[in-house]
């Protein structure tokens, strides 16, 4: 069920057609883009940066592929749990919202890594912000279940 101040920005988002995606990491932050035209997502360059210095090449990104909206893997712990690198992943999406003026949208990323790697990628860190991403767009599939009640 969706949470009331949740619905609004899921609503915009339906509404929205390309996004980037961006699996964070202290070192190599994975990135992909995807329409919800087609569904998928396809792997961007994985961004081989720290700190500030990691938002030139997201800029050249956001530049070329001119998104309707970001979107960040949080990562938690396998119960739910928030960690350290979750606290860091919110401070990116913030930093996000504040750089670019794009709504950020966060989804759980738990087990993209995993699944990247099962999958065989050679780029663990952009194949994850593909599943993020393709994740995010079936999301906005899913029919309001509010809006029946």
């Amino acid at each position: 069920m969706t949470d009331a101040a949740t619905k609004p920005l899921l609503d915009q988002a339906r509404s929205m057609q390309s996004f980037i995606a961006f699996d964070f990491g202290m070192k190599r932050t994975g990135a992909a883009f995807g329409t919800r035209m087609l569904g998928t997502a396809r792997p961007l360059p994985t961004i081989h940066a720290e700190g500030k210095a990691r938002f030139t090449p997201m800029e050249s990104l956001v530049s070329q592929w001119q998104p309707d909206a970001l979107v960040v893997g949080i990562p938690y712990h396998p119960d739910g749990a928030a960690h350290e690198n979750t606290t860091l992943a919110l401070r990116f999406a913030r930093q996000l919202r504040g750089r670019f003026g794009l709504l950020v949208f966060e989804v759980d990323e738990r087990y993209s890594t995993t699944e990247a790697l099962a999958n065989g990628a050679r780029d663990a860190d952009a194949a994850s912000a593909c599943i993020i991403l393709e994740q995010f767009m079936r999301s906005l599939d899913v029919p309001d279940l509010d809006a029946a009640t």
